[in-house]
């Protein structure tokens, strides 16, 4: 298995050039891609084609010297299953709105379903 090697990707070709198996990174600022889509082909899905694409991908990042941000369902799983490439994926920054709890109700109102069809009767109750 033979791994094509470009700017920000690494894809996996049949002899006849159809995509068989494709990781994409592409760059979020000079020292920072993000992994956002990792695709096998179905007649090549259950051997592990798709973690070789990401392993090859992180071992290629850490040669450049990049940091890279997991968006892709399957690289966020992957990385959280292999630490030794977790010099590859960037340190997660948290806002000042994450570090901070919020109140559990939107905009200081707290609506529950019981006090909400209180006060509409008849009405189906919103979407809580």
């Amino acid at each position: 298995m033979e791994f094509i090697y470009r700017e920000n990707e690494i894809v996996l070709e049949s002899p006849e050039g159809k995509t068989l198996a494709r990781v994409t990174f592409p760059a979020l600022d000079a020292e920072t891609v993000e992994i956002d889509h990792t695709f096998v082909d179905d007649s090549l899905r259950g051997q592990g084609v798709a973690g070789k694409l990401l392993e090859a991908a992180a071992a290629e990042l850490r040669k450049r010297g990049l940091k890279a941000v997991p968006t892709c369902s399957y690289a966020v799983k992957w990385f959280g299953k292999h630490p030794e490439y977790a010099d590859v994926k960037k340190a997660e920054e948290r806002t000042e709105r994450m570090k901070k709890p919020g109140p559990p109700y939107a905009h200081g109102i707290r609506i529950n379903r019981n006090s909400w069809r209180a006060r509409r009767p008849g009405l189906s109750s919103p979407c809580l």
